[in-house]
């Protein structure tokens, strides 16, 4: 198994809405491979806000299955992180930057109640 995360950073304030677009799976759920996905909002951090988007997948081919899906491009067609105002219209940009990382699953261990 692996997990992959995602570290999103965003301007301060706009965490919670941004984790809230993560609410929809577009597609992601359905990919063959797929176990979980968590999205994380940081503690502590002062001068914005981080998200960490982590998807725990059986291997690495079924992330990268996704990666090359429709679906994965669908999802992030619109990745500027832009805000809709009451009007409609496009504002600004939220996002500062973003970081991909993959990690082995080496141990796990869940509730035994």
């Amino acid at each position: 198994m692996i997990v992959v995360t995602n570290t999103i950073k965003v301007k301060k304030g706009h965490g919670e809405t941004v984790a809230g677009r993560f609410q929809n799976s577009k597609g992601i759920d359905m990919s063959p491979g797929f176990v979980r996905m968590e999205v994380l909002l940081t503690d502590g951090v002062e001068e914005y806000d981080e998200l960490k988007v982590s998807t725990t997948w059986a291997d690495k081919a079924s992330f990268e299955g996704w990666m090359n899906s429709d679906s994965f491009r669908q999802a992030h067609a619109h990745r500027g992180g832009q805000q809709s105002g009451a009007d409609g219209q496009q504002g600004e940009s939220v996002m500062l930057g973003s970081q991909l990382t993959t990690h082995r699953v080496l141990v796990a261990r869940q509730s035994s109640h």
